[in-house]
């Protein structure tokens, strides 16, 4: 009997210290999201970097259950791709990929701006001009997550205008593609530029130029695209708890 309690007692000391740190730190499904989706914009994860579940888990100090949901999640959102027999990982796009994309991009985006331009009202540029100065701010501190998450939300602004739910959907489907596509190769010194074409567009909307609107928004996207430089995945793992120690630290928000 002595026996069994102690090896139950070591069993519980044992266990003590995951429980102790799951109680310090208990991570929502939605912090650990937002996290994973933070490092990917902020290019802290690089194209091709490997996710293991049971790392993440050990980081997070949550159960390998809750890590393969969000991972899933973010697979479903098309920020991460699952790849059969070898894991999850940050997707490392072909060059015929971003092409793909891009020209989606700007195809969708001209037939919006057709519609749009008639509809355009003062409330609609104010609060384009709004979003601009945002966009503006988080380049200035050198925020890269906000500055692409920003981006792509300007495009969703001048779709969402158009009260159409089937285009906002196929739109935000790309957004997440490319968004982890700028994330993993455009330089974080080009991020300024995005901003002033999208005041651009937002000029040639203002004066109801929808041809000039369309020029400057086809011109846009491929500059993004041509911003990508597409690097060959490095050969170092990615240092997972580096990347997260801040977002382990914190604890999950409260529930209301």
């Amino acid at each position: 009997m002595d026996r069994i309690k102690a090896a139950d007692d070591l069993i519980d000391a044992t266990a003590k210290p995951a429980r102790r740190a799951r109680a310090r730190h208990p991570h929502t499904d939605q912090s650990i999201h937002a996290a994973i989706s933070r490092a990917i914009l902020q290019g802290e994860l690089k194209a091709g970097a490997k996710l293991p579940e049971h790392r993440l888990a050990e980081i997070f100090g949550a159960s390998r259950e809750r890590v393969r949901k969000v991972l899933h999640r973010l697979a479903a959102e098309r920020r991460l791709e699952i790849v059969p027999n070898r894991g999850v990982r940050v997707p490392q796009p072909t060059i015929a990929e971003v092409k793909r994309v891009y020209e989606a991009h700007r195809v969708l985006e001209a037939g919006v701006i057709v519609q749009l331009v008639d509809m355009l009202d003062a409330r609609m540029l104010a609060a384009l001009d709004a979003h601009l100065s945002e966009e503006r701010a988080a380049a200035e501190r050198g925020d890269r997550a906000e500055s692409v998450r920003l981006s792509g939300a300007f495009h969703i602004h001048l779709v969402d205008a158009l009260g159409n739910p089937e285009l906002s959907r196929f739109l935000r489907d790309l957004l997440s593609r490319s968004s982890v596509m700028v994330s993993v190769y455009e330089p974080a010194s080009q991020s300024i530029c995005a901003v002033d074409e999208h005041g651009a567009i937002v000029e040639a909307l203002r004066a109801r130029d929808a041809a000039r609107a369309i020029q400057l928004s086809h011109h846009h996207f491929l500059h993004v695209e041509q911003r990508l430089r597409m690097e060959p995945k490095s050969a170092a793992p990615a240092d997972l708890k580096e990347i997260f120690r801040e977002a382990a630290k914190a604890p999950a928000p409260k529930k209301r």
